[in-house]
């Protein structure tokens, strides 16, 4: 008798918990299957999406942090609090938290010679989190989150670890051509650039929600665009470094 009370709960979690785990899945193969110079092993990347579940860990604890001491010190009706929460706090802790587990557990690592390596490991970084972070919200309000993040916030993650993973293979390759200056400040980039776009993505997406309009499906699909271009003209233009 319980196991047939508990048993349409568990398989309804588990249909949630699969619609929150195969577009991350299925973007991680994709990404795998670009790098067509030297295959990265399937321990490092396992280790990297387990970084990046750490690295949402983190980032949530961040948040929590950042987001009292705005709610005790700026108006929440201003237009500051916004940009400070989405661009600074929101932004900041998340991609600031996947860059700092990248670099830990990918930048010394003998399998990092190549360039467009880099975009892979800030994607499956990125999608680590974004897996993490799609479970939990599936979980607790229902498929159709699912079905909405699916087409956006999964790949939104992912079109970040991008332009991270872009200027982050420069900033390796800068360092083995030694250059550690010119490395550094790709490294800043590799976090700047992914900060300012999920900002934007944020901050438009609750303007979308207040006042209605298409300048986040525009954002989306702009950005979805500019990532695949990069992810492939990097793939083709791939050299060991």
């Amino acid at each position: 008798m319980f196991y047939f009370l508990v048993t349409p709960i568990m398989t309804y979690n588990f249909l949630l918990i699969a619609a929150a785990v195969i577009p991350a899945i299925f973007l991680m193969i994709k990404v795998y299957k670009s790098d067509r110079l030297e295959k990265e092993s399937p321990r490092l990347l396992w280790t990297l999406v387990k970084a990046g579940i750490l690295s949402a860990l983190l980032a949530l604890v961040e948040e929590k942090i950042l987001s009292f001491l705005l709610n005790s010190f700026v108006d929440v009706n201003s237009a500051a609090y916004n940009i400070i929460l989405y661009f600074v706090i929101v932004a900041g802790a998340e991609e600031s938290s996947k860059y700092l587990f990248l670099k830990k557990n990918s930048w010394r690592n003998e399998e990092f010679n190549c360039q467009y390596d880099g975009v892979v490991y800030a994607i499956f970084v990125s999608l680590g989190f974004a897996l993490w972070e799609n479970i939990s919200y599936v979980l607790s309000y229902g498929f159709a989150t699912a079905v909405a993040r699916a087409v956006t916030a999964i790949p939104g993650h992912a079109c970040f670890g991008v332009f991270m993973g872009v200027f982050y293979g420069i900033a390796k390759r800068m360092e083995n051509n030694g250059k550690p200056a010119s490395s550094k400040l790709f490294r800043v980039f590799s976090v700047i650039l992914p900060m300012l776009l999920h900002g934007t993505y944020d901050y438009i997406a609750t303007l979308e929600q207040q006042q209605g309009g298409w300048y986040f499906a525009a954002f989306v699909i702009a950005l979805f665009v500019v990532s695949y271009i990069s992810v492939s003209s990097t793939a083709k233009k791939d050299k060991y470094i």
